[in-house]
């Protein structure tokens, strides 16, 4: 009988982001059931979650797998690309507005930033600093765009840089805006499940002018791990017709204008 073939390192990865996908959709779900779903061994399932485990995107406990409650938008970069793109279309181009020509533009390595790409690639003499690789490489061919990519500690699960030489490098800078999205909001506070990501966003709002914060619906009534200012620090909250009317109360009460955007038709 001929041994089984192993899995190239791609087609595990495939099924690890799978597993991921399951996980958040469901919340938490039974190792063995896992298994079972995914047709490997158990073994070959603990292998998965450990990996998925000692990359931040997931919880391993007895018997389970559970959930970062605020991570469901907020895992692999391929993952948080497929969802909502029409409020996040919608958000970007709100924001267009504000960008100036010949301006310096912060940009975190939130997706709901990547509809911007196109509309940025018109403009003429615009700097964009960015922790962001997937968003400095939709720039990268644009004539009229000069992108800096902030290295530091590179995530592959999230296609971006963080850590010291990231902050260091922001502190050097000074940027007429900054446009940065959100993990989790609530009540007006701002959240992320990783601590380093939450200093990037705090780093650049210390070296932008101006901020804006753009969250779609789905982030709303979240909490995390990390708490990071509120919307307060911003000077405008946009964000979707979705978004739960307590939670753009809350924003207002701060002190801070909210401009909701219809997305026009149903997110995917």
């Amino acid at each position: 009988m001929p041994a089984r073939t192993r899995s190239s390192q791609a087609a595990v990865e495939e099924r690890r982001q799978a597993v991921l996908r399951h996980v958040a959709e469901h919340g938490e779900t039974r190792i063995d059931d896992l298994a079972d779903r995914f047709d490997v061994s158990l073994m070959t399932m603990h292998r998965d979650l450990d990996d998925l485990a000692q990359r931040h995107l997931l919880r391993k406990e007895r018997g389970r797998a559970v959930a970062f409650p605020a991570l469901t938008m907020e895992t692999a970069t391929r993952f948080r690309e497929s969802t909502e793109h029409s409020a996040k279309a919608a958000l970007c181009a709100a924001a267009v507005a504000r960008i100036r020509p010949g301006s310096t533009v912060l940009m975190d390595d939130s997706t709901t930033l990547f509809p911007l790409a196109p509309a940025l690639a018109e403009l003429d003499q615009l700097t964009v600093v960015t922790n962001s690789v997937g968003l400095a490489q939709r720039l990268g061919t644009a004539s009229g765009v000069d992108v800096t990519l902030l290295g530091g500690r590179y995530h592959g699960d999230f296609n971006s840089c963080t850590g010291p030489a990231v902050t260091r490098a922001l502190s050097g800078i000074r940027a007429d805006l900054a446009l940065i999205s959100a993990t989790a909001v609530l009540s007006g506070e701002l959240f992320h499940p990783l601590n380093e990501y939450a200093e990037v966003k705090l780093a650049m709002l210390a070296s932008a002018e101006r901020a804006v914060l753009l969250v779609d619906h789905s982030k709303f009534g979240k909490a995390a791990t990390y708490a990071y200012g509120t919307a307060a620090d911003y000077q405008t909250v946009i964000t979707d017709t979705g978004a739960p009317d307590a939670e753009i109360a809350a924003i207002r009460e701060l002190g801070v204008p909210v401009e909701t955007v219809d997305p026009g038709e149903p997110s995917p």
